[in-house]
């Protein structure tokens, strides 16, 4: 009489431990095609336009920094650059000062607007770079200062009541001059481009290529490429860093022909054809710098602004910023080492 009960109560214990079985996971449906055109206008377009407007109401920060010898035209060429007075030559630096002792580091700010666009320029000279008897080293205070943009946007980043915008100081953009003596790279040119390429994106240029007659022009440019390979340097556009196979051949076409631009800086005009130009004056006649028959100063700026700046930002923000950072909060546990000052603000947001 009682076995009734007693199996219906184990029976009830077993239900309890044996679980239910389980739902299929629900496979979500393949996307089906949609037609190119739609039943109606969505507005998705609208996005790049929004963009825009966002960007031109913030502007942009670009930083670009000019490395070489004294007298090879780096002032010029970024004023050329920029169709204005932006170098630290128009910024009350007179030719009687001395060459400096050491290279020293000099960054001036400018805001350039265009169609309604702002972008905060700074543009870092180097003076005193490869003007000495001994150079060795000389590149170390070059990579101290750019390592400590890296730094203080690291320190930004990671407080806790951080800037909804950080100030970006960082180099996006190193443009190398290389003196146009028709030979080979110095050195110095290998030794500080070797340092270098691992934290900024460096441009070689060579620069006063009005010297050189075009069949010298060619003949050096492919020695310094050449050299440059042999060597292990890689220079912007990187080749790891192309994203897709129309990025890979268009900075093919850049690596192979272009580079190292051969270039001429003037920012004075010259009345040529009935046409206002910026050139240079010379006793057989006026070098163009915009004319691509001439040199290629044209080849570079549309590289540099029009073409490649975003890309520069990225480049810096997403490898070389990353590579630092990693490496930075790898070595100390998570954190940058605290200062005082970092410390009190720490304690006040707390």
């Amino acid at each position: 009489p009682y076995a009734g009960p007693v199996e219906s109560k184990n029976e009830a214990a077993m239900s309890e431990l044996v679980p239910e079985p389980r739902q299929k996971p629900v496979v979500p449906m393949k996307p089906m095609g949609i037609n190119a055109n739609l039943l109606g206008y969505i507005g998705i377009d609208t996005i790049i336009e929004q963009m825009r407007k966002k960007t031109m109401k913030t502007g942009f920060d670009f930083n670009i920094m000019v490395v070489g010898q004294s007298g090879l035209g780096k002032s010029t060429l970024v004023n050329t650059l920029f169709k204005s007075q932006v170098s630290r030559k128009s910024s009350g630096w007179n030719r009687e000062e001395k060459i400096p002792k050491t290279v020293e580091i000099k960054a001036i700010g400018h805001v350039i607007e265009e169609g309604g666009v702002k972008m905060k320029l700074t543009v870092i000279d180097t003076p005193g770079f490869g003007d000495q008897i001994n150079n060795e080293n000389c590149w170390e205070p070059i990579e101290k200062y750019i390592n400590e943009q890296y730094e203080k946007f690291l320190k930004e980043e990671v407080n806790i009541a951080r800037k909804k915008r950080i100030p970006d100081t960082r180099v996006h953009c190193c443009l190398y001059f290389i003196s146009p003596t028709g030979h080979s790279l110095r050195p110095l040119d290998l030794e500080f481009m070797k340092h270098l390429s691992k934290v900024v994106n460096i441009i070689p240029v060579i620069a006063k290529a009005d010297t050189m007659t075009l069949e010298e022009k060619t003949e050096f440019k492919q020695r310094v490429r050449k050299e440059l390979e042999v060597n292990g340097i890689e220079f912007y556009p990187q080749k790891e860093f192309d994203e897709d196979l129309e990025d890979k051949t268009e900075n093919d076409k850049i690596r192979q022909e272009s580079m190292p631009f051969a270039v001429v800086g003037s920012d004075k005009e010259y009345q040529v054809n009935g046409k206002r130009v910026l050139g240079r004056k010379t006793p057989w006649g006026i070098i163009e710098v915009e004319n691509l028959t001439h040199c290629e100063f044209a080849l570079l700026r549309d590289f540099v602004i029009r073409t490649h700046l975003q890309d520069l930002k990225e480049v810096t923000h997403n490898i070389h910023y990353e590579t630092y950072r990693a490496k930075r909060l790898n070595d100390n546990g998570g954190l940058p080492p605290m200062t005082v000052e970092t410390e009190e603000n720490h304690e006040s947001n707390l």
